[in-house]
């Protein structure tokens, strides 16, 4: 019976977690986390920065996508972002979107 409990218990908590722990699980899993954090500079912007910096912006999902899977440079500075290519695009797009979230 107390087993039963505390499974209920943990597939109610995670059922109830917020849907962005489930992709900064993901960009932990592709390494995003090396050279991005959720609200402080590393080597790349923080994520809020870059939701900051595309809110409103219809195109971002697919620009973000794109950059997360080729690379880029020049949009922060002289940093380059190298390409993630064990992202494929689906991961990209939901990557993107849960950074634009994060506004």
């Amino acid at each position: 019976m107390k087993q039963f409990f505390l499974r209920s218990v943990t597939v109610t908590l995670m059922a109830m977690a917020p849907a962005a722990w489930a992709d900064q699980a993901l960009a932990t899993a592709k390494n995003c986390m090396t050279c991005h954090m959720v609200d402080k500079k590393v080597l790349g912007p923080a994520f809020k920065e870059v939701a900051g910096k595309y809110k409103g912006d219809k195109a971002a999902v697919d620009r973000l996508a794109t950059k997360i899977m080729k690379g880029g440079s020049g949009v922060w500075g002289t940093a380059y972002m190298p390409a993630n290519a064990q992202v494929n695009e689906a991961e990209a797009k939901k990557l993107a979107a849960w950074v634009l979230s994060l506004n």
